[in-house]
């Protein structure tokens, strides 16, 4: 396989993304390639907010990867920073690549380079492989998660 590129999403990047969210189970129930109007208003707002990265991993041209990575100042654990890891996507043809554990590693690194004291992220209880994968890179199941549809 090619070279592969970690780099801030754009405009151009949101059809490649949202037909990545959109390519599983649970993303085919939330998510609509058809009207890419809320995605690009939402993109405007990840990029003046200093504290996100929404990033894509591009291969060949092609965007195959992404991930959206938050940056959280907080006063708990003396005052730690810490980064969430969300929307994590790999396209179907590169799963197995080693491109997740790549996206991963970089989001760890950006979170380092950021002055984190802890990366944490959530998985939906369905994805099994996810956890496993996630077991892998150093993660520990060790909260349970709860969230409020609004």
């Amino acid at each position: 396989m090619g070279d592969l590129e970690i780099r801030p999403a754009t405009a151009d990047d949101v059809p490649a993304i949202v037909g990545m969210f959109a390519d599983d189970p649970l993303g085919a129930q939330r998510e609509s390639p058809d009207d890419l109007t809320p995605y690009l208003a939402a993109l405007e707002q990840l990029i003046a907010d200093p504290n996100q990265r929404l990033v894509v991993a591009v291969r060949e041209d092609r965007v195959v990867g992404t991930l959206q990575l938050t940056i959280i100042p907080g006063l708990s654990r003396r005052g730690a920073t810490r980064s969430i890891i969300e929307g994590v996507r790999v396209h179907t043809d590169e799963r197995g690549s080693g491109l997740g554990t790549q996206l991963i590693e970089w989001a760890i690194d950006e979170s380092r380079h950021s002055g984190c004291q802890l990366v944490q992220l959530t998985s939906d209880n369905t994805r099994t492989d996810a956890h496993r994968f996630y077991e892998r890179l150093g993660f520990t199941a060790s909260h349970t998660g709860f969230k409020l549809a609004l």
